[in-house]
């Protein structure tokens, strides 16, 4: 009996000892990937994390020579203040009416494109388009804006220019109100397009082509095929990036929307985020200016939330 128990002993020992060194074999084949994610872990921990402990200061008076522990308590002043502003009711609609045109307009426009390159036979034709496309995302939004200055300009744009030759007349783009809102998404749609649609040409690689060599034998026309293979294929991708884009619906670009903006479109072109720059940061209300970035965040998570809750109803994949 006792040597029963000893042999058990001794197989457990042996055993628990090839499972530690399996585990830690496997770490060491792992060091590699593990050196790859630490950059994008650190930056995450370091400018994500760390600096959400200030936003304590959007229940105080914060100032900046007594530091976060010993400046005054307000409690809900701030939030108080935002919510009593007769400008919320103007932040609001102008930043919705131009999520919404966004959703609309731009949220397609790099699907449509990812469909359209996936058409395309001929690869060299295909690398030279998606290379060109791809080029405006890094140009920055002062170059993009001043692009848009020559083409828009009311004297000597060339835009302008040309209905002038045509016999038309001038038409005043950038300062009109009206015309806002289009030159904004346009912005966007040129800007960003070419490369919002490289994930979903990375969804699209993922297609079996016999099922498009199926789909030929059976008659079916390129609609079809992009009906029933290609757009299910996207199906799950758009989702996923729809209900994490409503998490960004009050966030439309602080740098764009400044750049573009003047006295005569403020009505149209004022949002959270230059509301906060104008109204917070050049007159060193940083607590006020946090609350906004508060309210802005509860507003995505929210519709996160419900997004991603309507989506598990209708039986698809949510985020989580």
């Amino acid at each position: 009996m006792r040597m029963e128990i000893k042999e058990e002993a001794v197989e457990s020992t042996a055993s628990s000892s090839v499972a530690r060194s399996r585990s830690s074999s496997a770490w060491i084949r792992g060091i590699p990937i593990y050196v790859m994610i630490l950059p994008g872990f650190l930056y995450f921990v370091i400018f994500r994390y760390i600096p959400m402990g200030g936003l304590v200061i959007a229940f105080q008076e914060y100032d900046p020579f007594l530091g976060f522990l010993n400046s005054p308590w307000t409690g809900l002043d701030n939030f108080h203040r935002l919510l009593t502003d007769p400008d919320l009711g103007m932040l609001l609609r102008n930043s919705l009416i131009l999520s919404g045109l966004n959703l609309i307009l731009f949220f397609p426009a790099p699907i449509l494109l990812a469909i359209m390159l996936s058409e395309v036979s001929r690869s060299w034709f295909r690398k030279s388009v998606q290379t060109i496309i791809y080029m405006p995302h890094f140009l920055s939004w002062v170059i993009v804006v001043n692009i848009t200055v020559v083409l828009f300009a009311t004297q000597d744009g060339g835009i302008n220019n040309l209905l002038e030759s045509l016999g038309f007349q001038r038409i005043e783009f950038l300062t009109d109100s009206h015309y806002f809102r289009a030159l904004y998404v346009l912005q966007n749609i040129w800007k960003e397009s070419g490369w919002s649609a490289i994930i979903f040409l990375a969804a699209l690689a993922g297609v079996n082509p016999m099922l498009y060599e199926a789909a030929v034998v059976d008659g079916a026309s390129r609609w079809r095929q992009v009906w029933h293979i290609t757009l299910p294929a996207l199906k799950s991708t758009v989702i996923i990036l729809f209900i994490l884009r409503l998490g960004q619906v009050l966030d439309l670009g602080f740098e764009h929307i400044l750049l573009i903006q003047n006295p005569v479109n403020l009505g149209v072109a004022d949002v959270f985020d230059t509301y906060v720059y104008r109204n917070g940061v050049l007159q060193g209300n940083f607590s006020y200016s946090t609350t906004v970035g508060v309210f802005k965040s509860v507003i995505g998570l929210v519709l996160i939330m419900l997004a991603n809750r309507l989506t598990k109803v209708f039986g698809q994949e949510g985020v989580y």
